[in-house]
């Protein structure tokens, strides 16, 4: 086991590891040291990096270094004390350093120290404040040299001081240690600056380039701004002393409250008039040269900082026409002022007492578009584009037939058609949808004019574009392949300056790649030997899935929770069955809490089909096992149990293995993921409806299950496809993570009137409790009490310390009993238990049934009990440790018994696997601070099946941290996947400062 550790130390980042095992005592090298990454996902980013050896004060038990809390605790009898130990380390580059740290939490092979994942935590705060623009240009002296630099500005000095208490020790352990606020402003500023330069592109163009040592100083400064190495060049005319203060001034300016306006840059094409006019192309088709027309603009305005749709612009403040604003002048003129640092060719426009607009050529509007625009945006700037500007880019597209005519007649057609099937192929280049030829290529590539009007559309084209189609022209683009190696081609084909933009393909394979087989496939009907009616959806469904299995691909079916998962896959196997046929058998491996769920819908839709389940202490083994599958058309199993008896499970000849709630090997590194993996079939289907619940390298795991090797390797996945969508919100790699994805994945919403009609509506309310006196007073003295611990903690014990307040506040919220454990009286003391009772009796009332669900099951079996007593109606309990049968005798008896009814249920036990349709109530009374985890347990009642509109009712105790944390998903709710995780552990990085906010209780809390 690798811990992955890192420190801030010479201006760069600076990582290493700890590893378990023996170790020979030294006097001062850390004996579990090492720099040694090769064959983990962190190989591909230290590549480049240079090995040093840093002297690291570390906290020190006997004769060797006090392990990593990750590594476990170790008993220790004294106090530890700081000793110098020679560590050895990576120094990383900028990129690669942003790189690591923007994907070190999500490794599956390598554990991240505290230390490192502070860091993390500090490229995403780099990241934050580059995205709102709170970054500035500055030009410094660095060892008598002159460099440019992005730097963070920091309006909020208590943000500031509470990531300096943050930090753990071992981020500045290097040479004796520094001040951790010293420490913190040297990192941010780099992570700032690397941040900014991924964003910002470099210089295009290479004329400029060879003659920077004429340019102004000024204009060198920009350059360096942009391109790969911030040094400035120096000439000895230069006097930097000027620049130098009027940035640093600027910064202080910035560090002041931003007024309500900003200066605005927009870029008008040939043609456009006004602001508003529609900013596309509008020439003829079929136009393939230069536009004579080289009017370029680019207008100057005001625009509101909080309301982007506020633009006024610049002629309108000199013609008098903006009284309303105040100070617009003066504003207008401050901001040009500024701004003409960044971008230096706006000069001649500013010489006339009212400048309102720049007028550029072609390559000035290209200049603009791809180096000017980028950093004044940077600069907290506005900017305003052409609607085609970065869309229509140069690209590869693929035409592949099918060399069999017949084959093409038909879709998932029994032809034979098969991933040996021969295709032929052929490349061209496109500009959008428009194929272009070499002639124009070549004319193109010599007007050397980067922006070009071709058929209509204005198009951006750069060196590395044109040598990189110059390039692909030279290669042969016409043959003959394999349908697999269509598809893998078509998955791994392209990169950023040349990408693949559109696939044309025929017949089955088209069908396939087309990621619309389930409407161009003629829906099957249902199977006579199913005992039940498809909808068309399904029937839709079982004919994509049976159209996969043909072609011998894996799927991924990853529709709604309650839309019939299950009953698609038994409907697969009762249809290739038909007409006496018998093929290998299916094994289906499932969630312990989804076993008899099969076996009943088994038995009751597919009766004929012959079911073994391999579960428990005398499931089968050697021969005993193969003649059990061989008896069988469907074997079910655990997760667990197949990891244990991957094994055994291997030599047999599966049809096909499927992985139900398929999330459960997200984590591709786990021996779980690995064994599942194991275990060889001739296709496999993954079934789940949250594909990706956290980070998209969950969507590659499943992937490589349903499909290995279709998506390359996991590091490669990372930084082609999960680091830029995730990270940079990159719409290219998205679409092109799409295309790759959607031939193998089949996904329809339940919300989707078009997918399924009559599924009732979900109401979710929130419902606000406030404490009772006593529950104030023990959730303040839990706080005060953490926070005191936290103050006097190390880094070590600050997570377990965070995670055990708020479970014991969760535990305040809900009842005092529950965090007192003394068997206390119920009534009387809790304002949600208040609620509960309230609502119950309500439903029991209307006649109606509920599920209430809670994490705890210490608090479920107080409420059990109570509820039943105080309703005078039995009150059902499930939880982890019910057993098998009488888990499936309490969802019949609820599902059919005709009396209103509420059922309690643990979150873990229960949130999933469950069909609980008799149900059209659920009520939260604790949260799980996870979206998907109370989406998946809602889903027991809202489902196929549910006839009665579904009230869901989440309990928040009002003015505690349990209101602040639900408005901090809402706010992020568009990414609550990626912040929020599994669980409560994104809290734990909150600084003390946050967590105190995040924590303190309102004085409308408490009830009167």
């Amino acid at each position: 086991m690798l811990v992955a550790h890192a420190t801030w130390h010479g201006g760069a980042l600076c990582l290493w590891a700890e590893r378990t095992g023996p170790y020979e005592p030294s006097a001062d090298v850390h004996p579990f040291a090492t720099c040694d990454f090769g064959g983990t996902s962190y190989e591909p980013l230290v590549r480049t990096a240079f090995r040093v050896e840093l002297t690291m004060s570390l906290p020190t038990i006997g004769d060797h270094p006090l392990p990593s809390a990750e590594l476990g605790p170790e008993p220790v009898s004294d106090e530890p004390e700081l000793r110098p130990w020679r560590v050895p380390a990576l120094v990383l580059e900028p990129f690669p350093a942003m790189a690591l740290l923007q994907g070190a939490e999500h490794s599956a092979d390598v554990v991240p120290g505290t230390d490192l994942r502070f860091l993390c935590m500090l490229a995403d705060e780099a990241d934050h404040l580059t995205s709102r623009g709170h970054v500035l240009p500055a030009l410094l002296r660095e060892d008598g040299d002159l460099v440019a630099r992005w730097r963070p500005v920091i309006d909020d000095p208590a943000r500031f001081r509470a990531l300096a208490r943050a930090m753990p020790a071992a981020c500045r352990a290097a040479d004796g240690g520094r001040p951790a606020a010293e420490v913190l402003r040297e990192a941010l500023s780099a992570l700032v600056d690397t941040a900014v330069r991924g964003v910002v592109p470099h210089p295009l163009l290479v004329s400029r380039r060879k003659e920077l040592d004429r340019l102004p100083l000024a204009e060198r400064w920009v350059t360096a701004l942009t391109g790969p190495s911030a040094a400035v060049a120096r000439e000895p005319r230069d006097d930097p002393g000027d620049l130098i203060a009027e940035l640093d001034a600027w910064a202080a300016a910035a560090r002041r409250p931003s007024g309500p306006l900003r200066v605005c840059f927009r870029l008008a094409e040939p043609g456009a008039e006004e602001f508003g006019t529609e900013e596309s192309g509008t020439g003829e088709s079929g136009e393939s040269e230069e536009s004579k027309d080289d009017s370029w603009r680019v207008e100057f305005a005001l625009q509101g900082t909080d309301d982007p749709s506020l633009y006024v612009p610049a002629a309108m403040v000199w013609d008098g026409e903006a009284t309303s604003i105040r100070d617009a002048e003066e504003t207008l003129l401050t901001g040009l002022g500024r701004a003409l640092r960044l971008f230096p060719e706006m000069a001649p426009a500013l010489d006339g007492p009212a400048p309102h607009e720049l007028a550029l050529d072609t390559a000035g509007a290209f200049r603009f578009l791809r180096q000017a625009a980028p950093m004044l945006a940077a600069a907290g700037f506005g900017v305003l584009l052409p609607q085609w500007a970065g869309k229509a880019k140069l690209g590869m597209k693929l035409t592949t037939r099918d060399e069999d005519p017949e084959a093409s007649a038909g879709a998932a057609a029994p032809s034979g058609f098969d991933l040996k099937a021969m295709v032929g192929f052929r490349w061209d280049l496109a500009i959008g949808d428009e194929s272009i030829d070499e002639a124009e290529l070549e004319e193109l590539a010599r007007l050397k004019t980067p922006l070009v009007r071709l058929r209509g559309r204005w198009v951006e084209l750069d060196e590395r574009q044109l040598e990189a189609a110059l390039d692909f022209l030279r290669h042969p683009r016409r043959g003959r392949m394999s349908a697999a190696e269509a598809i893998r081609a078509i998955v791994h084909a392209g990169d950023e300056v040349l990408p693949l933009t559109e696939v044309d393909a025929g017949g089955p394979l088209g069908d396939l790649l087309s990621g619309e087989a389930d409407r161009r496939l003629t829906p099957m009907h249902t199977p006579d030997e199913l005992d039940a009616e498809l909808r068309p959806y399904q029937e839709r469904g079982l004919a994509w899935l049976t159209f996969m299995n043909d072609l011998g691909l894996g799927a991924l079916l990853a529709d709604d929770m309650g839309l019939g998962k299950t009953i698609s896959v038994l409907s697969l196997l009762v249809h290739e069955r038909e007409n006496g046929a018998r093929p290998d058998p299916t094994l289906a491996i499932l969630p312990m809490s989804l076993v008899g769920n099969w076996q009943r819908e088994a038995a009751r839709f597919t009766p004929k089909l012959r079911v073994y389940v391999h579960h428990g202490t005398g499931r089968h083994r050697g021969e005993e096992l193969a003649e059990a599958v061989a008896s069988a058309d469907l074997v079910l199993t655990t997760y667990g149990t197949a990891a244990r008896d991957a094994e055994a499970l291997a030599p047999i000849e599966w049809g096909r293995i499927v992985c139900d709630e398929a999330q459960a090997l997200k984590n591709s590194g786990t021996r779980q993921a690995r064994a599942v993996r194991s275990i060889p079939a001739r296709t496999r289907i993954a079934l789940t409806g949250t594909p990706v619940e956290n980070h998209l390298t969950e969507l590659w795991s499943i992937m490589e299950f349903a499909n290995p090797g279709l998506l390359g390797p996991r590091a490669a996945f990372r930084q082609r496809f999960a680091v830029p969508i995730e990270r940079e919100g990159d719409e290219q790699a998205a679409l092109a993570l799409k295309r790759a994805t959607q031939p193998f994945i089949l996904r329809r919403l339940k919300t989707d009137k078009s997918i399924i009609s009559d599924l009732p509506e979900k109401q979710e309310i929130k419902v606000y409790c406030n404490l009772t006196t006593e529950q104030a007073s023990l959730y303040r003295a839990t706080v005060d009490d953490m926070l005191q611990q936290i103050a006097e903690a190390d880094d070590k014990q600050r997570r377990g310390l965070v995670l055990a307040t708020m479970a014991k506040l969760k535990q305040v919220c809900n009842h005092p009993a529950q965090l007192l454990k003394d068997g206390s009286r119920l009534p009387g003391r809790s304002g949600k238990l208040e609620r509960l009772e309230e609502i119950c009796a309500e439903v029991l009332g209307q006649g109606e049934k509920a599920l209430v669900f809670t994490q705890y099951a210490e608090f479920g079996s107080m409420l059990q009990p109570y509820l039943a007593a105080r309703l005078e109606r039995p009150v059902l309990w499930l939880h982890g440790g019910t057993s098998k049968q009488a888990r499936d005798d309490l969802v019949q008896h609820f599902q059919n018994d005709a009396e209103p009814a509420i059922f309690l249920l643990s979150l873990k036990a229960a949130g999933t696997g469950l069909t609980l349709t008799a149900a059209n109530h659920v009520v939260h009374v604790d949260r799980w601070w996870n979206p998907a985890v109370e989406d998946q347990a809602t889903d027991r009642a809202f489902r196929i099946g549910q006839t009665r509109n579904v009230q869901v009712r989440k309990f928040i105790c009002v003015g505690t941290m349990e209101e602040r944390v639900d408005e901090m998903i809402e706010r992020k709710k568009a990414l609550a996947e990626s912040i929020v995780g599994t669980g409560e552990d994104w809290l734990t990085e909150l600084s003390v400062a946050e967590l105190r906010d995040v924590l303190r209780l309102s004085p409308e809390a408490v009830s009167d």
